[in-house]
């Protein structure tokens, strides 16, 4: 590790960082009372807009994300064309969270970049984050909860309540805890036989 890095740039990185340094509390303190703003503005008006793309400065400008929302920084979260995140989702992005266009997260969705060390002595210590990537046209179902490091192929979708903990392929559907992929979608009827 560099010590000129930043425990924001190790934490992307994807290396050991303190989540609790002085520069990480500020900048999640910051992100706060963006997140207040954006679930006390009212619905469709220029300012929710303007306090969306403050939180999102790397989503295209037509995603939707419905009240409240919870993250941890924002800006790690790459949202394509006209993705839409329904109530009550948590999104802690640590490391990017890549979210394909068009694809749908349904109410409660939790999608964790987090990881914690299981010996406690480590875990008091440092943290680390690996990414998430959720492809395109993907429908994620309510209260699912998606791992740190999983990907998730295009056209896919998980079902509700479910524990993601692996990759799943595209044009699947994956349900359970953990979840596991029961039909791949798209295929003709003599295909699925």
């Amino acid at each position: 590790m560099d010590k000129g890095e930043s425990e924001k740039q190790k934490m992307f990185a994807g290396e050991h960082y303190d989540a609790h340094s002085k520069e990480m509390v500020a900048i999640r303190t910051k992100v706060k009372r963006i997140l207040h703003k954006l679930n006390v503005t009212e619905y469709y008006t220029d300012k929710f807009q303007d306090v969306t793309n403050e939180l999102f400065p790397n989503s295209a400008k037509n995603m939707h994300v419905e009240p409240p929302f919870y993250c941890d920084y924002g800006d790690h979260i790459y949202a394509g064309d006209k993705v839409f995140i329904n109530f009550g989702a948590v999104i802690l992005d640590g490391a990017k969270v890549t979210i394909g266009a068009h694809t749908m997260i349904a109410p409660g969705v939790h999608i964790y970049t987090a990881q914690h060390p299981l010996e406690a002595d480590e875990r008091d210590k440092w943290e680390d984050c690996k990414p998430v990537t959720i492809g395109e046209r993907c429908w994620i179902g309510g209260h699912t909860t998606i791992c740190p490091g999983v990907t998730i192929g295009d056209r896919t979708v998980i079902g509700a309540g479910s524990v993601v903990t692996k990759d799943i392929p595209a044009d699947s559907l994956a349900v359970g805890n953990p979840a596991r992929v029961i039909r791949k979608l798209n295929e003709t009827k003599e295909q699925q036989v």
